[in-house]
């Protein structure tokens, strides 16, 4: 197929490029190479696949309307993964013109190129971030998410919202994924595992927030991966049982999904420091510090009916993902030195 993937110079989407393009899929990525962490890193995962013969590079931002639109007139894509975004939760406290922008601008420009390219399925990011506020765990896709409590957040749900729009107005089939803590070789370098793995190699104190009572749902980046070319394959459809006196949020009567995508296996955040370390050999001072703002206390992904629908399986221990996240951070950073 022709599949055109938004945020191929990140984390999620460097990688599912490899898989789509391994498996002899068509690939035209878009990535604006911003400098919200250092550029380099988008280069090197970028220069793993960029010069594959099926594999077309365009450096634009999903806000500028016009380069969108090209490049889905000169591709002609079949399907579409919307992985680009501005990510991060505490910065979104700072910045949050970014995610206005990136978040949901951009994803107009998406879904409008969709519509009039007639997409035979857009996969989009989403995030486990709309829980918010809620306390009930899991977390299921047939929970309200109505309680935001970051800009991020709130912008990842106004996707979802926006999907079901163009789902019931244009007949798009849409399938919104929210991600739970990936984590994995070639991850964000704001994100907790890198700043783990730096703190612990140069013998630095962490930094616990809520005091070390966080947990997550830690999904490794090869699972998450299948996971999204399963739900691509999978054509997002009307649910014929929909009922609308009692609405489920994760179908529609429109041709719309949204699904959760995890480990379904919560980890304490001091246990998974705790593996860390001992793949590293060192013991370092943990500071346990407040719940930052934006920040939830736990999070365990429900995907149950992600399994149901496309047979989607994680099969990947968190020992067994720690250790090989730390054994690409090693040679990463020695390469780097």
């Amino acid at each position: 197929m022709r599949i055109l993937v938004t945020g191929t110079a990140g984390f999620i989407g460097s990688a599912l490029a490899e898989r789509l393009l391994a498996r002899g899929d068509e690939v035209y990525g878009i990535d604006n190479h911003n400098d919200y962490y250092d550029p380099s890193l988008k280069e090197a995962r970028l220069a793993r696949f960029a010069s594959h013969p099926k594999y077309t590079h365009l450096r634009a931002d999903l806000a500028d309307t016009d380069a969108v639109r090209h490049a889905f007139a000169d591709f002609q894509p079949q399907r579409v993964v919307n992985l680009a975004a501005q990510a991060g939760v505490r910065y979104s406290l700072k910045n949050p013109q970014a995610y206005v922008q990136s978040n949901l601008v951009g994803f107009v420009n998406i879904l409008e190129a969709c519509r009039h390219g007639k997409i035979e399925h857009l996969v989009y990011a989403s995030s486990s971030s709309v829980y918010g506020a809620n306390r009930k765990m899991p977390f299921s896709i047939e929970d309200a998410v109505d309680h935001p409590v970051s800009l991020y957040a709130a912008s990842k749900k106004a996707n979802e919202l926006m999907a079901h729009t163009y789902s019931h107005l244009y007949d798009l089939p849409t399938t919104g994924l929210r991600f739970f803590t990936v984590y994995g070789p070639w991850g964000r370098p704001d994100m907790s595992p890198m700043l783990f793995a730096d703190r612990i190699s140069r013998g630095e104190p962490i930094d616990v927030f809520n005091y070390g009572n966080h947990s997550r749902d830690f999904t490794f980046v090869d699972d998450i991966v299948e996971g999204v070319i399963r739900t691509l394959d999978h054509v997002a459809l009307p649910d014929a049982g929909y009922d609308a006196l009692h609405p489920n949020p994760g179908t529609s009567s429109a041709p719309y999904r949204v699904y959760n995508i995890g480990n379904d296996q919560p980890v304490q955040l001091l246990r998974f420091i705790e593996l860390m370390e001992q793949i590293l050999g060192r013991t370092v001072e943990k500071r346990l510090l407040p719940m930052q703002p934006g920040d939830v206390p736990d999070t365990w992904a429900d995907v149950s009916a992600l399994r149901r629908d496309v047979g989607y399986s994680p099969n990947t221990s968190i020992e067994e993902g720690v250790a090989r996240f730390v054994a690409w951070y090693k040679e990463y950073v020695q390469r780097g030195d």
